[in-house]
């Protein structure tokens, strides 16, 4: 398994580092709204997840989130010498960030998962309806894309499911999230790595976790996507008004804000 990692350096020389994980059918791109809100205090590392933005995807590759996060930790080590980093996901992204927080805690520094995956009781046995749909959507629409997403109509095709700012969303937002739909073979076998699987594991108390929910996340709703069991006792959750599945698009400032609470830069 190849991941394509990228790494923005900060002005500062004692910046400690922080790696960023996407969620399904996305891509690295997803955190442009962050990073320069976070740079001046990190070292930023983005991962493309298998079949996702620039990393290929492979028959054959482990698409659960277990495994893909064994895969992320070992090229943080392999590629760019990172052995102690804090982590943010969104998503499936958040799914694994708690499973290297467990699996590596002498490694992970702090968690801040954006609306996280996995956080259910009863198991998913079959991908949501309405995701071939719009994966189907995106692909036959990819060479009209940029054209399109000029249209007021579109982006609310596109978005107004995802958040209920999107008209907020700029085009360069909904154009790097439509063309990461398009080009996601990994988007199938993600989704299927998550099936009859949930988190479970235990994470050290000493690692700061904070849970962040949109008060609008339709995509992982709170009826039966957000069991506060299934994270640690210790963790901190929270809910952001106004915000749908991708806080950092919906409110970038005050995720970054809570992004460097936990890291304990920002009290």
């Amino acid at each position: 398994m190849n991941l394509s990692l990228k790494q923005l350096t900060s002005n500062s020389t004692v910046a400690p580092n922080l790696v960023f994980v996407h969620g399904l059918g996305s891509a690295a791109t997803a955190w442009k709204p962050l990073e320069p809100l976070l740079i001046d205090c990190f070292n930023l590392i983005t991962v493309d997840l298998p079949g996702h933005g620039y990393s290929p995807y492979s028959d054959g590759d482990e698409m659960d989130p277990l495994s893909l996060a064994m895969a992320i930790t070992r090229e943080l080590s392999e590629q760019l010498g990172i052995e102690e980093f804090h982590l943010v996901g969104n998503s499936l992204g958040g799914w694994i960030a708690l499973e290297i927080a467990a699996a590596y805690p002498e490694r992970v520094k702090s968690v801040t998962a954006l609306a996280p995956a996995g956080l259910w009781l009863a198991t998913f046995v079959q991908r949501l309806s309405g995701t071939a749909m719009l994966r189907a959507f995106t692909k036959n629409f990819a060479a009209l894309a940029p054209l399109m997403l000029k249209s007021e109509w579109a982006r609310k095709i596109g978005f107004s499911d995802v958040s209920p700012l999107w008209r907020n969303f700029s085009y360069e937002l909904c154009l790097d999230a439509t063309n990461a739909m398009i080009h996601s073979p990994g988007y199938f076998p993600a989704w299927d790595g998550m099936l009859k699987k949930r988190f479970a594991a235990k994470i050290s108390a000493e690692i700061p976790v904070k849970i962040i929910f949109g008060d609008s996340d339709n995509t992982l709703p709170a009826r039966n996507c957000q069991e506060r069991a299934m994270v640690p006792a210790h963790a901190q959750w929270i809910t952001i008004a106004q915000s749908g599945h991708a806080p950092m698009w919906d409110h970038p400032s005050e995720v970054a804000s809570y992004i460097l609470q936990s890291a304990g830069i920002l009290n």
